[in-house]
């Protein structure tokens, strides 16, 4: 029993640094995306890194031998799952990103964790203990910390913040849909198959309100096209691939507070690639976004109760 309950967290702490890893280049992506849409329209650009995105994906399938063809069944849930996680999510953040400040932006991308973690009590009928709950509001904390203090705080409520508002919540609503349906699917597969299907809308969705598609072959200059690589193949690609995955693995809130991390990883990133300052704030919001994993995702929690049990049997 002891030996299988340590197997069990092994592969949950592997799964959990996993997510620390997706996290850090989900936060660089954030910098790449600046450089990329300075140089081509958002949504044009989004459509064509998801679709990059989600080619990459089934060729690794290929490669492990799981890709297959969905079922019909399948192709429905894929294509249900896709509006939310895909379509609504990167095509209403794009459009919000032109609306609104990135302090606004970044703020609300931090009630993705709360948004999963009310969805999954509602929803999934997941029982949220009081030290998950501290987790998730000291992690909301250290959002709020690392984006208003010194940034001049909230710039007042506009379209662009509840198109990313409605973004987020597409996305938190997407992930218990993929607990809560389980499609036989493999969560990998899902995910390529999720990403193509998705970025056709969102073209489409570019030839409605941008106009000249014919930009993309910017993409072919040499540094360029590195950056949309690295937010294609790594970021999104094995980001998303992996975040899916560990969903079905450790559930959606506990995988939704890494998203926590984001906020600073993406400042992080700033500072490396594009010259920004990290202040004393965003040290401090790092502290609080950490405190927030820890109890929110269940660790402390576990090291308590164990400590109690070793106390017990000696």
């Amino acid at each position: 029993m002891k030996h299988e309950f340590k197997k069990f967290g092994d592969k949950v702490t592997r799964m959990y640094i996993l997510l620390l890893f997706v996290m850090m280049v989900w936060g660089f992506n954030v910098s790449a995306i600046k450089v990329l849409v300075t140089n081509i329209d958002p949504i044009l650009l989004t459509s064509v890194r998801i679709f990059a995105a989600g080619l990459g994906v089934l060729v690794i399938m290929h490669f492990m031998k799981i890709l297959r063809w969905p079922t019909k069944k399948e192709t429905l849930l894929i294509f249900y799952i896709a509006i939310f996680n895909v379509i609504v999510h990167h095509a209403f953040m794009a459009l919000g990103l032109r609306l609104t400040s990135g302090v606004n932006t970044g703020l609300i991308v931090g009630l993705g964790p709360l948004l999963t973690m009310v969805l999954s009590t509602i929803l999934l009928s997941k029982h949220v203990t009081i030290f998950k709950s501290l987790g998730f509001l000291l992690g909301f904390a250290g959002v709020i910390v690392t984006t208003l203090v010194g940034s001049g705080g909230l710039t007042g409520v506009s379209i662009g913040d509840l198109l990313v508002f409605i973004s987020i919540a597409a996305q938190a609503f997407s992930f218990i849909l993929i607990s809560k349906l389980n499609p036989d699917l493999d969560p990998r597969l899902l995910t390529g198959y999720m990403l193509v299907l998705g970025s056709v809308f969102i073209f489409l969705l570019s030839l409605v309100v941008e106009s000249n598609p014919g930009q993309i072959i910017r993409l072919f200059d040499a540094e360029l096209g590195a950056v949309f690589l690295f937010s294609a193949l790594l970021c999104t690609a094995f980001g998303h691939m992996v975040y899916n995955f560990a969903i079905r693995q450790v559930g959606p809130a506990e995988s939704a507070i890494f998203i926590n991390f984001n906020t600073f990883f993406a400042l992080l990133g700033a500072a490396l690639f594009l010259g920004e300052s990290i202040r004393w704030y965003h040290l401090s919001g790092l502290v609080l976004i950490v405190c927030g994993v820890l109890i929110g995702t269940g660790a402390v929690e576990y090291m308590v109760q164990r400590r109690r049990s070793q106390t017990v049997e000696h």
